[in-house]
């Protein structure tokens, strides 16, 4: 519903819409390629991107995983989903792995913001400053993985007090029908709204009407 959010203050970030996951080259598309086939997914952020695109009011912040050479060889403590990329040198800062997707990629007016090394992008980059230098206050949260960066950033932003928004089609993560299930449980625990785009752009459009 259009009641849910005030006019001037909603912002749209987008969570590693890179080569990397979206380009059938990537080293992480075959993971995700079965759910974007079944949900629609990048068809879903595309509408959702265009969509959002026609609001002048409605900043969209885009950010990404990489890793340096560094990064690789000299962390102490490796997480299992870290080892996970580490051990195939994904995101690799630099390269045509984490630049955007051309077709979902930024444009110019969008904000990119530092990258991110950690799952949650709230507490690694500096998309709070961001946030507030804009005055946002709903955040909507759309890309993958949907059980790693874009839950654990969902679950940050309703920590602090924002709106948090999250989408039933413009996200994926491996794993199928019964993984979708549950981050679609885990994401309703920590969001205010998890919705489809085509809802998410009617309120958007009612509220500017």
């Amino acid at each position: 519903m259009a009641s849910d959010y005030e006019r001037g203050r909603v912002g749209l970030l987008l969570v590693d819409l890179v080569n990397e996951n979206f380009s059938k080259d990537g080293k992480a598309y075959p993971i995700y390629a079965p759910e974007y086939e079944r949900l629609g997914t990048i068809d879903s952020l595309k509408k959702l991107i265009a969509g959002v695109r026609r609001h002048d009011d409605i900043p969209v912040f885009y950010s990404r995983t990489a890793f340096t050479d560094e990064d690789y060889s000299t962390w102490r403590h490796v997480s299992g989903i870290h080892r996970q990329m580490f051990d195939n040198r994904m995101f690799q800062a630099g390269t045509w792995n984490t630049e955007f997707h051309e077709e979902l990629a930024p444009q110019q007016g969008d904000v990119i913001l530092a990258p991110h090394k950690g799952l949650d992008v709230l507490q690694h980059t500096d998309l709070e400053f961001q946030l507030r230098q804009r005055n946002v206050d709903y955040l909507a949260i759309a890309g993958v993985s949907g059980i790693m960066a874009v839950e654990s950033t969902a679950r940050t932003a309703m920590e602090r007090g924002y709106h948090v928004t999250a989408f039933t089609d413009a996200i994926a993560a491996p794993g199928g029908l019964v993984t979708y299930q549950a981050m679609m449980r885990g994401l309703n625990m920590v969001s205010h709204s998890v919705i489809g785009v085509d809802d998410f752009l009617a309120s958007l459009d009612e509220l500017a009407a």
